[in-house]
């Protein structure tokens, strides 16, 4: 079944090349919503299979910081201009590593937040901007049209066929840790900004959560006149603090923060 599907794959790619060119930067995405999310179970799999690399807090061990994460998560889905709600299961968990800042999301909507991320924020108006950001990054088919640019679309394909264990661990680490080498287009981070805004112009929270992480880094960069790990794999922070203001102001939603005192206690569940 698999070398079926791999041929008619490759014939209907072959196809798809001769008649739209399948350049690296012309933007067509020949991965279907079911290889995302085949790709992501896989990544997702691979990824908690390895503790030593990616500590995943087990649910069972932590379900008050689960709770917690999981509600905020399911009140951003509610969302209407969330394409792929229902098709992506959207599966969130969380690293053990305080020294990290990141967070990021598979093919398929799997997600992943750091403890570091997580403790670094100071309200959950900043996580529930970050999940929105990382949220469209999926939703808008960022991160599967950024592994084809990066990776191949055999590669990829091979990955999903289950035949290039080497390359799934390899994708694994382009998309999180303190390494993480998958950058985005600039226009793909703006899009993802931009739909954070609008995920939350549907919520209790700050519409403009987003901006107060990369604020945050930006006055300590000022402070100790060092760049943080994460604003040297990501562009502009000044230019998208401006940009998600911008577009709360387009809209018009409440930038008033929520800054639940709950927060607090969900970071006091994490080890």
């Amino acid at each position: 079944m698999k070398k079926l599907y791999a041929r008619n794959f490759l014939l209907w790619l072959f196809l798809a090349c001769f008649i739209f060119s399948c350049g690296d930067d012309d933007g067509i995405l020949l991965f279907s919503i079911e290889d995302d999310k085949a790709l992501g179970e896989q990544l997702r799999d691979e990824i908690n299979n390895s503790p030593e690399e990616y500590p995943v807090l087990n649910p069972d061990e932590y379900p008050e910081a689960y709770a917690y994460l999981l509600a905020m998560r399911d009140e951003v889905l509610a969302s209407e201009d969330i394409r792929y709600r229902e098709e992506f299961d959207w599966e969130t968990y969380i690293i053990e590593d305080d020294e990290v800042l990141n967070a990021f999301a598979a093919p398929g909507g799997y997600m992943y937040f750091y403890t570091g991320l997580i403790k670094y924020l100071d309200n959950a108006d900043d996580l529930a901007g970050v999940m929105g950001h990382e949220i469209a990054h999926a939703d808008r088919r960022h991160t599967s049209r950024q592994l084809q640019r990066t990776y191949g679309i055999q590669v990829l394909l091979s990955v999903v066929l289950g035949t290039n264990s080497g390359a799934l661990a390899e994708i694994a680490a382009g998309l999180g840790g303190q390494l993480a080498s998958l950058q985005f287009s600039r226009s793909a981070e703006r899009e993802a900004d931009d739909y954070s805004v609008i995920y939350l112009a549907q919520t209790e929270y700050q519409c403009n959560g987003a901006f107060s992480f990369f604020q945050k880094l930006i006055e300590e960069q000022q402070q100790s006149g060092n760049t943080p790990a994460f604003l040297s794999t990501h562009p502009n922070p000044e230019d998208r603090v401006e940009d998600i203001n911008a577009k709360a102001a387009e809209l018009g939603c409440d930038t008033t923060p929520l800054a639940p005192a709950s927060y607090q206690d969900f970071k006091n569940a994490l080890p």
